[in-house]
């Protein structure tokens, strides 16, 4: 786990933390953006006018030196295609199109003109239609723009050793590493294959969607272990092989010489019982929760926590567009404390373990318009950090639209790690399609999610005009509570199957410590129309309309005189949403005040209360 030589963390967070504060203190932050500061300020008749002052934030788009960087100019070759035996998707075998043995590897190229683009004061790093093999991540400067032509496709090399060589951290054994971020906990890892840090004015693009980013996930790993970047998750491990979720011997057998500053207790509280604590995806929100400074959460080769796609850390004026993205080790758009990130037109299919498709985390001003999602996690999850890693802040005024979800386990998704917060968002004219709903539907529209780990706050989400023309899952996903929760009735179905979904008890079992009560409120969602799919015992749209859980007391277990508090200020108006398959109980309730339905339709139904429980 802890390697012979690491340097220090580079301080741009630090730095970019500072400032921030400061800004923050004058009413600055927000005035970057035209009407954010005013709005804040006062306010507002119509809250959806700061949806307009975020979408006229991107009406200008970024601009580069008109000049071209042809990545063949610098060395970069094609290769063949071969097929081999690997995971399609996580749930079957198959087939996959991969690069030939012996392919030429261009990431040195690559790299090359992206370097020469970004000296000459920035330019377009063109790639042309062919197949183009990379053993390594593009790493992305700023002013450069990179684009890859119509039948470009990007093969990045299915071995982890490949994006543990290049990185800013020497962390010995475990390879020259990057400052990243692993659901939502900072750490020394992996460089996604897309990677920026600290850069200003970036972009990569494609022509249409055969401008293709292909992370190759299920692929085996060249090495010839037979394993694959998806075999670092549980869902996909070999038999009797070390993953995320299992003890690594690796990792130390205390947080005593990591943490000398804790208590016998608190290193006991932290760990748990038993050696779960020790598995690389537990281990590293225990080094959080124990205050362990990031350049000491040191993993990387001999570990198992994947990369994400596409990451930008600390970068201003991005730009992602109009490409596809296929097979990713893990959340395929992470933007993280980044500014002005614009996700437009891009397509993702990666049917993977946790293959979320766009991550914004303690960003601020995001547009996401014009994308597809077929996803094997959340389609978009939007983040703010885990445990104390809330350093980066919350992420605020995102703005989402024009958006088609196909399948996923949340269309919009605010959470899980969100422990920094998560404010002003808005989505609208979203089509979940939910295109594959015979065999991979889409399991819940709209969701919230949180626990007494994760805390923070979801307030001010806004979202309109949304369609559901095959409903949902009409099956449910019962809720885990601890040992010992009541709610007096049915376990509700927090899962999936409900059109809307807050659940302030998001798998509490995953986290051992659970002293930050969250606290969601101003949720309104109007214009909602829910068709009807044929379906065990029916036709039907959902399993039920919406399950609110609010906080469950019993599941905290810190310091006493903390309060907990009900989920406040929610709305549903002007909505239809088809008939629901348990049409006599087609919502559950709890821990609420002030949940208002007007002019909702259910079953036919029309439908004017306010639910308090």
């Amino acid at each position: 786990m802890e390697s012979p030589t690491v340097n220090k963390i580079i301080p741009y967070a630090l730095r970019r933390r500072k400032v921030l504060k400061g800004l923050a203190a004058l009413g600055a932050v927000t005035a970057a953006v035209p009407g954010l500061a005013a709005a804040r300020a006062a306010p507002q008749a119509d809250p959806w006018s700061r949806a307009q002052d975020i979408q006229r934030r991107f009406a200008t788009p970024l601009r580069f030196p008109q000049r071209d960087f042809v990545v063949t100019d610098f060395g970069a070759k094609p290769c063949e295609l071969v097929k081999v035996h690997g995971y399609p998707t996580i749930r079957a075998k198959g087939e996959l199109e991969t690069q030939a043995s012996g392919s030429h590897d261009s990431h040195p190229a690559i790299r090359a003109a992206i370097v020469a683009a970004h000296q000459a004061g920035g330019g377009r790093v063109v790639i042309p239609a062919g197949n183009w093999y990379l053993k390594g991540p593009v790493t992305l400067l700023s002013n450069v723009h990179v684009h890859l032509k119509a039948g470009a496709r990007l093969l990045f090399s299915a071995n982890p050793a490949d994006y543990a060589r290049d990185g800013d951290h020497d962390c010995g054994m475990n390879g020259q590493l990057v400052l990243t971020r692993w659901q939502g906990n900072d750490c020394l890892n992996f460089s996604p294959m897309v990677y920026a840090r600290g850069q200003k004015n970036v972009a990569i693009t494609g022509e249409d969607w055969t401008s293709i980013l292909d992370g190759q996930a299920g692929v085996p790993f060249e090495d010839g272990s037979g394993n694959c970047w998806w075999g670092m998750n549980p869902k996909g491990a070999l038999p009797g092989s070390v993953h995320q979720a299992v003890p690594n011997p690796a990792n130390p057998t205390s947080l005593a010489g990591l943490a000398p500053h804790l208590d016998e207790a608190a290193r006991t509280r932290i760990q748990g019982a038993g050696e779960g604590w020790r598995a690389d995806g537990s281990l590293l929100p225990a080094l959080s929760e124990a205050g362990v400074p990031p350049e000491k959460r040191v993993f990387g080769l001999g570990h198992y926590l994947r990369p994400s796609m596409i990451q930008f850390v600390d970068c201003t004026d991005v730009l992602m567009q109009g490409y596809m993205v296929v097979n990713t080790p893990m959340w395929i758009h992470h933007p993280l404390n980044s500014r002005n990130v614009h996700i437009d037109r891009v397509r993702m299919d990666s049917i993977g373990p946790n293959s979320d498709g766009i991550d914004p985390e303690s960003c601020d001003t995001v547009l996401v318009s014009g994308c597809e999602f077929n996803t094997g996690d959340d389609c978009i999850a939007i983040k703010s950090g885990k445990n104390r890693d809330t350093h980066y802040g919350p992420t605020r005024n995102m703005l989402i639209q024009d958006c088609v979800m196909n399948s996923g386990h949340g269309g919009i998704t605010l959470g899980s790690e969100m422990s920094a917060g998560i404010e002003h968002i808005y989505a609208r004219n979203i089509e979940f399609r939910n295109a594959h709903w015979t065999s991979d539907p889409l399991w819940t529209a709209i969701r919230l999610k949180t626990n007494m780990n994760r805390g923070g706050y979801l307030r001010h989400l806004y979202v309109r005009d949304i369609t559901l023309p095959n409903g949902v899952q009409t099956t449910p996903r019962p809720y885990k509570p601890l040992p010992g929760t009541l709610l007096g009735g049915a376990l509700p179905s927090t899962g999936g199957g409900a059109v809307l979904t807050i659940d302030c008890d998001y798998a509490p079992a995953d986290d051992i410590v659970r002293s930050r009560p969250p606290s969601v409120s101003d949720v309104h969602i109007s214009r909602i129309r829910a068709g009807n799919v044929k379906a065990r015992g029916g036709a039907f749209s959902c399993n039920q309309v919406m399950v609110v859980l609010g906080p469950v007391s019993s599941s905290y277990n810190g310091p006493a005189g903390v309060p907990v508090l009900p989920l406040t200020d929610i709305s549903i108006t002007d909505a239809d949403f088809g008939t629901p398959r348990d049409a006599d109980e087609p919502w559950f309730v709890y821990n609420v005040k002030r949940l208002k339905l007007s002019n909702v339709r259910i079953a036919g139904k029309t439908i004017n209360t306010e639910l308090n429980a």
